[in-house]
């Protein structure tokens, strides 16, 4: 992906698409823009010196407002950005800025968003506050409505020229299969032979483990025999897993939670 900078405030577009299948890496690319669209130096942005970048590196900005899939009362993670949090976003929208002279709301999983809430954001990303911006991360923007994706600049997001890693996918194929098999015996297997990853390999592979298992919530892959509700746990598992590595716990102890937990019965 190319370096996001700007030569000023006034190229941005008031809305944009973040695109690719690894979280962290879409997650970089907003964390960039959302610097750049509050950037308070003049000339090229960001500037990553200012007040506003720091905050924004930093996660304490007041004037970005993410919004994400809510949990349900057990803490797990809901499957979809609901109409009513979309609405939350249209009424807040009118609210001035805390202390940039713009504001940026974030929609983590934007390709979760159900279709009532699709169309709750039509006309404010046709006809947004001045000063207000979205940035909508997707691992797969044609899970977006067409209309939505027409009001967006849209920016493709890889670490490595666009092509997942194979190795990863590779690792990742072979997991879901033994997942979706049922056989905890091969499932130690393989988590015992892989546990020897390094951190960053093992979050690929998790990675690719969350992008493969959302196609098959999306119908966009087989299943292959799970049900619905395994596919999602299990993907919420993942999720938690490469959250954990993320934290620098390691390899091993990850592994052996996903060969504990990963057959959803």
């Amino acid at each position: 992906m190319r370096e996001l900078r700007f030569k000023s405030a006034d190229e941005l577009a008031h809305a944009y698409i973040l695109v690719s299948p690894s979280t962290e890496e879409r997650g970089r690319a907003a964390e960039t823009l959302a610097a750049a669209i509050l950037c308070s130096a003049q000339g090229s942005v960001p500037c990553g010196r200012c007040r506003d970048c720091r905050k924004v590196r930093e996660g304490i900005h007041p004037d970005l407002i993410r919004v994400s899939r809510l949990s349900d009362d057990k803490g797990k993670q809901k499957r979809e950005i609901m109409i009513d949090q979309i609405r939350a976003v249209v009424t807040d929208s009118v609210v001035l800025p805390n202390e940039a002279s713009r504001k940026v709301y974030l929609i983590e999983d934007a390709d979760t968003m159900n279709i009532p809430a699709q169309n709750a954001a039509l006309k404010l990303l046709e006809e947004p506050p001045k000063s207000v911006y979205f940035l909508l991360c997707a691992a797969n923007a044609q899970m977006l409505l067409e209309t939505v994706r027409s009001r967006c600049a849209e920016i493709v997001c890889s670490a490595r020229e666009d092509e997942p890693d194979a190795e990863a996918c590779r690792l990742a194929e072979e997991f879901v299969k033994r997942c979706a098999e049922g056989d905890e015996a091969a499932l130690f297997r393989w988590c015992a032979a892989n546990e020897g990853l390094d951190g960053t390999a093992a979050a690929k592979v998790c990675d690719c483990v969350c992008a493969l298992l959302r196609d098959m919530l999306c119908r966009r892959k087989s299943p292959l025999g799970m049900s619905e509700r395994q596919v999602y746990e299990l993907e919420q598992l993942t999720e938690r897993c490469l959250g954990m590595l993320k934290m620098n716990v390691s390899v091993k102890h990850v592994f052996g939670l996903l060969a504990v937990d990963g057959i959803r019965e």
